[in-house]
Formats: structure tokens, sequence, C-alpha cells
């Protein structure tokens, strides 16, 4: 330190100051320890600090998993149907508070709430969860309640048919387990009027030669319904025991009271009343709860969905993988050596790309489909259509490239054509051309969604489905049953939103120049 910068500084007591170095000491730069970063681990820094991105990356992980692995954890596959649990609402105990908790909103009058009021009485519950409100007909003078019923529970009771062996085997379910699925079978169980939902009606009626919509039953003083003599002293016989599933004798049942019969003999075998929710558990194991509801099918909606965005994403990822070598190819032909072979290729290509993509993919399936399926004529289709959009893409990028002083000082320095399109000018188009690459995929998915929403390609079989066939179906129960089209419809949307999110990121963190702009 030189006495003038002491005294420059004559605030500065003069101990204060020290020698950068000593004397005689060389100064040098110090090894560097941190390791090099290489173009993708610095893209993948920018695209870190682009949070709607990396949120909507994780939202596409997300789907994605769904989609993979649903079908192997769910009791249901595509193939399951069950039609007393058709178009049945969004059920789901952890999330009931937020209204999937499997009920349905009713109005009804006198003889439907005593109808639903009752069903579910004799185990001990009821498929009426709430009374919202009770109005007066201005015209009648009858009641009519609001209601929410609980869809899994208004199956209540059935009439099955089964075979000695099969009779045999509840028998000896219910002495293990200690569960009662079969119930007593009313008294008027042949009559005319219990045709329609008969096993469910088992209290008195008011008027039993109405039809089964007009029933009313017979009220107390209380204004309860009158239930059928006998029927508690009934549920006494079994004294523990669930094997008392009485066969119905000439005379009406056993002791003559035809109270006690819980199995009608026929030519088939053997007729019972079941209670259908454990019944149900009895055949597959396990009780009905279709998170996302069911559709008119009884298909749960929860797998179908999974199914359908599988099938989505597996076509659109195999597309890409196939497209890309050969559109990359064809592209990189066209940019490196341009003149007449640029010429004729690009004219192919236009010719390619002029036809509507939705004749190509008609005209695929009506030649096709008998010979290869749905998937593969789809399949067909994409890869016709998508591979030149990649190949114009690569097209533009060696066009911007070939000129830059870096690969002409290559050439001049002998470089071979082949070392110029994959060790020069290649890596710098890496950018653009995966972002437009990734982007293709929510393309894909959303043109096989709408081909089979419109019909023009069929994934409808016993084990596949489609999201498209989702929606169609969906549609038609849009203000009566809206889960059927709102659950697909969310996960479609969030689907491409996240992709586009992903997609801008990637191509801002692979192509800092381009950010915010569009190509």
């Amino acid at each position: 330190m030189t006495m003038e910068n002491k005294n420059a500084y004559p605030e500065i007591p003069a101990e204060k100051f020290a020698f950068a170095r000593r004397e005689n000491e060389k100064i040098h730069d110090k090894k560097l320890y941190t390791k090099p970063v290489g173009y993708f681990r610095d893209a993948m820094r920018r695209f870190g600090k682009n949070k709607s991105s990396v949120v909507a990356a994780y939202i596409l992980l997300a789907l994605f998993l769904f989609a993979l692995i649903v079908p192997f954890v769910s009791h249901y596959d595509v193939s399951f149907r069950d039609g007393y649990y058709k178009l049945a609402p969004p059920k789901f105990g952890p999330l009931a508070f937020l209204g999937m908790d499997g009920c349905n909103e009713r109005r009804e009058p006198q003889a439907g709430y005593d109808y639903y009021k009752s069903i579910g009485v004799e185990y001990g519950s009821t498929s009426v969860k709430k009374v919202k409100n009770v109005t007066m007909d201005e015209n009648t003078g009858k009641p009519f309640y609001t209601i929410n019923v609980d869809y899994y529970e208004k199956v209540g009771f059935v009439y099955v048919d089964l075979s000695e062996n099969e009779y045999n085997a509840l028998k000896e379910y219910q002495n293990k387990t200690g569960i009662q699925v079969a119930y007593p079978i009313p008294a008027n169980y042949k009559t005319n009027f219990l045709a329609v939902n008969g096993a469910n009606l088992w209290y008195e009626l008011a008027d039993e030669s109405a039809s089964t919509a007009g029933m009313s039953a017979h009220h107390d003083e209380n204004g309860d319904p009158i239930f059928v003599p006998a029927y508690r002293t009934s549920k006494k016989e079994n004294s523990g025991r669930y094997d008392s599933i009485k066969l119905a004798s000439d005379n009406g049942g056993e002791n003559g009271d035809a109270w006690y019969v819980y199995a009608v003999k026929n030519q088939s075998g053997y007729r019972l009343r079941v209670l259908y929710k454990e019944y149900y558990k009895y055949q597959n194991g396990f009780y009905s709860e279709h998170i996302f509801g069911t559709n008119q099918d009884g298909q749960d909606l929860f797998v179908c969905m999974a199914v359908g965005a599988r099938i989505s994403f597996l076509i659109s990822i195999s597309v890409v993988i196939f497209i890309i070598p050969f559109g990359l190819i064809y592209g990189a032909i066209e940019g490196y050596y341009g003149s007449v072979a640029d010429l004729i290729m690009e004219r192919i290509a236009e010719i390619i790309s002029s036809v509507p993509f939705i004749v190509v993919a008609t005209l695929v399936n009506m030649h096709l489909l008998k010979y290869v399926g749905p998937m593969w004529c789809l399949w067909i289709s994409f890869v016709y259509a998508d591979w030149v959009g990649i190949a114009g893409r690569v097209r533009t990028q060696f066009y911007r490239f070939k000129g830059q002083e870096y690969v002409l000082a290559a050439r001049t320095l002998g470089a071979s054509d082949k070392r110029l399109i994959f060790r020069h000018i290649l890596p710098n188009s890496l950018g653009t051309i995966v972002t437009g690459t990734i982007l293709i995929i929510p393309g894909v998915i959303s043109s096989e969604i709408i081909l089979s929403y419109l019909g023009i390609v069929s994934f409808q079989t016993s084990n596949i489905v489609s999201m498209g066939t989702i929606l169609s179906q969906g549609e038609s129960y849009l203000s009566t049953y809206p889960h059927m089209l709102m659950f697909p419809a969310a996960y479609i949307a969030l689907l491409e939103i996240a992709f586009n999110l992903f997609g801008n990121g990637l191509r801002d963190a692979l192509n800092p120049s381009l950010r915010g702009a569009d190509e």
C-alpha cells in the first residue's frame, strides 16, 4: 500500500491498511471445484424457475400415474357391469363432505316417500338420508317430499334364482360369517302389483289394486307405515344362526305361516329374497362404492377413465416415438441440402398435409378396421399426418443454422456432411425440436378423443373404452346425472392445460432466445 493511498483516506487509521500480498508471493488462479454445467442441466435449472410449468409437470405426472396404476389396483375393470347400480352417483367415504356420498335429491309423493323410507328398516337403516322439505300440492292437497336418497341403499332387496349348489353355498356363507343375506319373503309375494320392485314392499298397502308407482302404505296414528304382522317374530326364529333359509311348503310355509318363508322352490332351483348390498359382497368380496359413479351400463367410471386415458397416452406416445426419427431425417435432408431435393420433398409434404386429418382417419377406419382394429387405424392415421410437422420444424432449424460461422468453419476444416448435421446443426436445434415434439402428444390425444366422441372410431368393446366414448355417453345424461360428463371433461381439460403450460416452460428452458415468442 503506497503512502499516496493512505493519505487519500485520512479518516482511516494507518493500521487498518494491509498489503494485498506478501513480498515475492505469486498470485495465480484457484482451481475450480464445481462441476461443469451442461446444456440440459442448465435448461432444467431454467425450467425449475418457471413455477407454473413445474406445477404443470407434476399434474401431468399425476394424470399419467392415474392412467397407469388405477386399472391394477381397482376392484373393477371395464368388463364389470352391474344393472342394479347403473347411473349411480359418486360415493367415496373420505370425501362425503364434498357431496360424494352416493345420494340423489328426489321429489316424491307420499307413496314414493313411504317406499324409500321403508327400504333398510329391516336391517336397521333407511335409504332416505335427509328430508329437506315437505310441500302440499295445491290441487290435491297431498304432500310432496324433497329428500336425499342413498342410491346404493335404495336398491334394497331383490329376488334371485339359485341352483341347488348356489343355495347351499349361500347358507354356508351366512353360517360362517354371521351376515344375513336372505330375508323373509312377504306373504303377498305372488300378487300382481309386486311385479316391479316387489322385494322392497313388505309393509301393508293402502291400495293393493294400484300400480307400484302409486301405492301408499297404511299409516298408524303416528304417521308411520304399518309393517306386516309377525315380521319381527320371524327374525327371532334365527336364534343367532343364519341357516334358517326356510323352504316354502305347499301350505304356505313352515307351521302354515307364510311370513316365515325364506325360499321358494321352483323348477330351476330356489327363489330367494336377498339384501342386495350383502349379496353383492357375497359375490364379489366387497361392497359397491364408485368414486366417480357409474354409467348407464353399470361400469365404474373411475376405472373406465383410467383405461381410456391409458389408451390416449399409449397412442400418442407411440406415435411420437415412431415419427421422430423419420421426421428428423426427412427435415434434415430438406434443410441441409436444399435446392432440388428440398423442392421435391417439400411438395410431397405439402400434398400429404393438405388432406384433412378427419378424412384420412375415416378412410383408414373404413378400409382397415376389420383387419387391424380401431387402435391401429388411429395409429396409422396419426403417423401419416403428424410426421410432416416435425419434418417442417427440423427443416426450418437447419435453414437457420447451416449458414452460421461455426458451421462454415467446420466445413472449411473438412468436416463431413454427417458430422455437420449431427454434431453441429442438430444439437443447436434440439430445443425447438423437442418442444414441438412434446406438444404433438396433447394434439394426438385431443384428436383421438374427438374421433371417438363423434363415433368415427369406436373403442366400445368389452375390455376397451375411450375418453371420447365416455363423453359421448355422458352427454345424454348431462341434466340428470352430470357426473358422467363432469369427471372425464375435467380430466381432459386439466391434461390439455397442463401440457400447454409444460410445453411453454420447456421451450423457454431449452431455447431462451425464443422465451415468450411464438415459433
